[in-house]
């Protein structure tokens, strides 16, 4: 699974990549400071399963604290965005390029309305202008790949009566597109039978469709600590209602994470409040005591709820424990070392399969570690599932 962190130059998506993984990468007051993406690994968080089996887990991925189970997922930062990046424009044609492999996008905006379209400092800018201009940029993205080839393609398609379901997915093949997802379009959208006869409009319509199936999109409005925000935030949720967004502050959660990482304090991601276990100066707890007021008041930073909403509302994920009700350890003696993101709706199978191939085909049965029932391989996996799976 891959987020990608889209939106304009200057947005805060260089210091929300940082707070989520801690990567070393250059976070500058100035327009295009990321060219290449920056890859890292950062965490979507579930209840682990620990507490009820009574014991402690060590997992081999990810981290667990105070029964908050860390899950790692792939996270990548973009060069910054701007109107006319379908076109080449900016990096424009490097950003959609490095975005074809993203499951989602996360899509950072400054909601303090500091920042013009550019990326350079201004006051009292509309954020709404930004949410609009990337949904266009995007659309014109996947309007591109299907309308240098339309008639060609229709043509080919209507004389040799291919399925244009599977036509379309094959056009889209570089961008994680699957045929499910143009079937859906396809049922949802009156549009003329043969291909041939479809407008303009036609085309730019499946595109939008598509793309929002296909590359589901989070808001997070970012530096919410500063002073015209909570307007901001507000005109932009009236303005899109149709998006999911999520207020924070990634200056914030860089802060407390780099803190916690100095001994400095103990804090959990995702939490409303942490704890001061080292010796700070005057100007740090100042500077804490702000944050934690900003915390309190918004219940967190709003960084990994970010992440937690792409992966287990947006995507919707879940997360499943290999387990085995008389034997939590692996050979190595390792607690609960495992935790898996699956889709909704895998079955027993699936995970089998996704665990190891050989498990796979020598399936006989899965187990569920808490109430020792069988299961067989068609059985849709719940979250927070833990299951042992038995073979041949």
């Amino acid at each position: 699974m891959l987020l990608g962190l889209v939106g304009k130059p200057s947005s805060g998506k260089s210091t929300f990549f940082k707070a989520c993984t801690l990567a070393d990468v250059l976070i500058a007051a100035y327009p295009f400071a990321t060219i290449k993406p920056n890859h890292g690994v950062a965490f979507v968080n579930t209840k682990c399963i620990e507490g009820e089996f009574k014991t402690k887990c060590n997992p081999q991925k990810g981290y667990c604290i105070e029964g908050n189970r860390f899950v790692p997922i792939d996270l990548m930062d973009v060069a910054g965005l701007i109107e006319g990046a379908s076109e080449g424009k900016g990096l424009g044609n490097q950003f959609l390029d490095d975005l074809t492999n993203a499951d989602a996008f996360i899509h950072v905006v400054d909601i303090s309305g500091e920042t013009d379209a550019q990326g350079k400092e201004t006051k009292g800018y509309d954020p709404v202008q930004d949410v609009q201009m990337l949904e266009k940029e995007l659309d014109l993205w996947y309007y591109g790949i299907l309308k240098k080839v339309w008639r060609t393609f229709s043509r080919t398609v209507q004389n040799e009566k291919a399925d244009l379901s599977k036509a379309i997915t094959k056009q889209f093949s570089g961008l994680k597109v699957h045929e499910n997802d143009v079937r859906r379009v396809l049922n949802k959208l009156n549009f003329p039978e043969k291909p041939m006869e479809w407008t303009e409009d036609n085309l730019l319509q499946f595109a939008n469709a598509l793309r929002h199936i296909s590359k589901p999109m989070i808001i997070a409005a970012n530096k919410f600590d500063k002073l015209e925000s909570e307007k901001n935030l507000e005109n932009l949720k009236k303005r899109h209602p149709e998006i999911t967004i999520i207020p924070c502050s990634a200056d914030f959660e860089l802060a407390l994470r780099e803190a916690h990482n100095r001994g400095f304090i103990s804090y959990i991601p995702g939490e409303n409040d942490f704890k001061i276990v080292g010796q700070i100066n005057d100007r740090q707890k100042l500077g804490l005591e702000n944050i934690r007021a900003f915390l309190q008041k918004n219940k967190s930073t709003g960084v990994q709820e970010v992440l937690n909403i792409a992966v287990f509302n947006l995507l919707n994920y879940i997360a499943v424990f290999p387990a085995s009700a008389n034997k939590l350890g692996d050979s190595k003696g390792n607690i609960l070392p495992d935790c898996f993101l699956l889709p909704s709706g895998s079955t027993a199978l699936d995970f089998a399969f996704f665990i190891h191939t050989d498990l796979g085909k020598n399936f006989i049965k899965a187990v569920d570690a808490r109430s020792k029932r069988a299961l067989g391989k068609g059985y849709v996996l719940k979250n927070r599932d833990a299951l042992e799976i038995i073979t041949r």
